[in-house]
C-alpha cells in the first residue's frame, strides 16, 4: 500500500497514511511534489489525468505530480513517478518553487491539501504514458500555454493554475528560472520522513 507523509502546519512530518484513504472531505496536510518538463524548444509536456483517478479525473495538469514515500527524498520521488507514469528519465531537475502550498476542493467535496515543491527539468525522450495514471499527453509552447491558462482559456488543474501564477513571476523563459533554495523546502522534504 502506497503511503504519504502527513505534515503539521510547519511542514514537519507527523506520521503517514495510506494514499488510498487520505483524500476525502477532510484530507490532512501532506507532502507532495509537482514537476514541469520541457523539451529543448521550450514546449511544456502536459498530461491529462486518467479517467478513473480519485482526484481530478480527466483533468489536464502539469507533467507529473505525486507523493514522496516515507524515507524517500523529494527529487528521487519525482524521478520515480516520471518513470512510472511516463517512462521518462531526466538528467538535471531544478527546484523552482520550494515552498509551494495549496488546498483545492473538487465539486464532489474531495480535498487536496499539500505542501508541494515544484521542479523543472528538460527531457529529450518521447513519453510512453502509463494508462493507469495518464490518459493523454500534449506538448505546448510555454509562451502560449501560460497566458492562456492564466486567462482561463486553457483549462488546467487548480494546483497547476496556482503554480503557473508563481512560475510566470519568475520570468517568461522557463530555462532562465532561478533555482530555489532547498532551505525553503518544508522540513519533511529537507530530510525524508
Amino acid at each position: 500500500m502506497e503511503q504519504v507523509v502527513l505534515l503539521d502546519e510547519n511542514g514537519t512530518a507527523i506520521g503517514t497514511a495510506d494514499k488510498a484513504t487520505v483524500h476525502h472531505e477532510g484530507t490532512p496536510l501532506h507532502l507532495a511534489f509537482s514537476s514541469y518538463l520541457f523539451d529543448r524548444e521550450g514546449r511544456l509536456l502536459l498530461t491529462r489525468r486518467a479517467l478513473h483517478k480519485k482526484t481530478w479525473p480527466g483533468v489536464w495538469t502539469n507533467t507529473c505530480c505525486g507523493h514522496p514515500a516515507p524515507g524517500e527524498d523529494v527529487e528521487s520521488a519525482v524521478r520515480r513517478r516520471l518513470s512510472d507514469e511516463l517512462g521518462l528519465e531526466v538528467g538535471r531537475l531544478d527546484l523552482v518553487l520550494p515552498a509551494f502550498r495549496y488546498r483545492a476542493v473538487m465539486d464532489n467535496g474531495v480535498v487536496e491539501n499539500e505542501m508541494c515543491p515544484v521542479f523543472r527539468g528538460v527531457v529529450e525522450q518521447r513519453p510512453t504514458p502509463n494508462p493507469d495514471e495518464v490518459d493523454a499527453v500534449e506538448w505546448v509552447p510555454w509562451a502560449e500555454f501560460a497566458p492562456a491558462a492564466l486567462a482561463g482559456t486553457r483549462p488546467i488543474s487548480p494546483w497547476s493554475l496556482l503554480q503557473i501564477e508563481q512560475l510566470a513571476a519568475l520570468g517568461p523563459d522557463p530555462f532562465a528560472w532561478r533555482a530555489g533554495s532547498a532551505d525553503d523546502l518544508p522540513p519533511a522534504a529537507r530530510k525524508a520522513a
